[in-house]
């Protein structure tokens, strides 16, 4: 079992392309091609987290906040950071990251607080951007139906509930090859007329390299012609934050110490009641203030994330209530959500869930 072969699989979970393009994820220290003795996963990798791995013969740490985040000057042990990054290094443990790219999964972080709330019918609370592409391509008529079934097997044409989406125009395509050419319709050197169709798709970002590999594997051309578009597109499975409903509505102070018990927090800080029930609920892991808004126009009773500041609740203006749980305490299923995900397909293997705490923030 090499490190690849772990990564590559949480990578179906949740796709690099997934991440915001301020964070840190992927393998941050190691080697794809090592072969793996043990996985140890946690919320944070620590100096303490690696003591852990080495104590457990785990050589690679699965970790959902990336150890490096911004650019390192010096590795000279002078911080934490790079306290663990030498220790890492210097005992052959390797590190990968999920975080946003797991956030934005609608199996990741979100999707987990649902779960443990007990949320129904969730969908995704701000669908991410600039994940759609559209490939358009020229084939000859008598090979557009091969190439298409082709570019579905790659990933392409997916659109929410349906496949092999495309859409093609019949029409005629010219060229000439010059002396070097080996056209496969015509001669170099003679301007050629073909029947052809133009076939449009959609494709998720993350399937890009493997469309492209396919559609030059399979066009019969010897020189392919196409063009990819970003699309301003969301996509409707792929996104931060969930919102879903309460089997039954709750009491807004029954909802708050329900909250405090099932997320296993030790403080629950939330805005002003305002005397209704709770039924439909907005979730987000991490720091999410920047979200109120999106739950307010989501029509949520209550919106559970954390870190919100003293100015973050005047934000509820008595339409919507705020929960703030902690960073944690948001997030700390998650490890779990990644140890039921790697066992299922690695079920020889030792997948081991840190027992250690990494919160940095105590309550007395």
């Amino acid at each position: 079992m090499k490190i690849k072969d772990i990564t590559n699989y949480l990578e179906e979970l949740a796709p690099l392309q997934y991440a915001e393009d301020f964070d840190n994820v992927g393998l941050l220290v190691g080697n794809y091609n090592t072969t793996v003795s043990g996985v140890l996963v946690t919320l944070d990798t620590l100096e303490e987290t690696i003591d852990e791995a080495i104590a457990k013969n785990c050589n690679l740490i699965v970790s959902f906040h990336p150890i490096i985040f911004s650019g390192l000057k010096k590795l000279n042990g002078n911080s934490y950071v790079e306290r663990v990054i030498l220790k890492a290094i210097k005992n052959d443990i390797a590190i990968y990251a999920t975080h946003t790219a797991l956030d934005n999964s609608k199996q990741g972080v979100s999707a987990k607080m649902c779960e443990v709330i007990g949320l129904q019918n969730t969908s995704i609370l701000i669908p991410k951007k600039h994940l759609i592409k559209k490939l358009t391509t020229y084939i000859p008529l008598s090979d557009a139906d091969m190439l298409r079934k082709k570019l579905f097997e790659a990933g392409a044409g997916n659109i929410g509930n349906y496949d092999n989406c495309s859409f093609n125009i019949l029409g005629e395509g010219t060229y000439r090859g010059n002396q070097n050419s080996n056209p496969t319709l015509g001669e170099k050197g003679k301007i050629h007329t073909e029947k052809e169709v133009q076939i449009s798709v959609i494709f998720e970002s993350k399937n890009e390299a493997s469309i492209l590999k396919s559609l030059q594997e399979h066009h019969p051309y010897e020189e392919v012609a196409y063009q990819i578009v970003s699309t301003e597109n969301t996509h409707q499975n792929i996104g931060i934050g969930m919102i879903g409903e309460l089997p039954i509505a709750m009491d807004e102070k029954d909802f708050l110490v329900f909250l405090k018990k099932t997320m296993n927090t030790n403080c629950v800080r939330h805005s002003n009641l305002l005397h209704k029930k709770i039924k439909k609920v907005a979730v987000l892991g991490g720091s999410g203030s920047f979200a109120i808004e999106n739950a307010k126009r989501a029509k949520a009773d209550a919106y559970v994330s954390a870190d919100f500041k003293y100015h973050d609740f005047f934000k509820a203006e008595n339409t919507i209530l705020l929960a703030d749980i902690g960073h944690y305490e948001s997030e700390q299923f998650t490890k779990n959500l990644l140890v039921d995900y790697l066992t299922k397909k690695f079920s020889n293997f030792a997948i081991i869930l840190s027992e250690k705490s990494t919160n940095p923030i105590y309550y007395i």
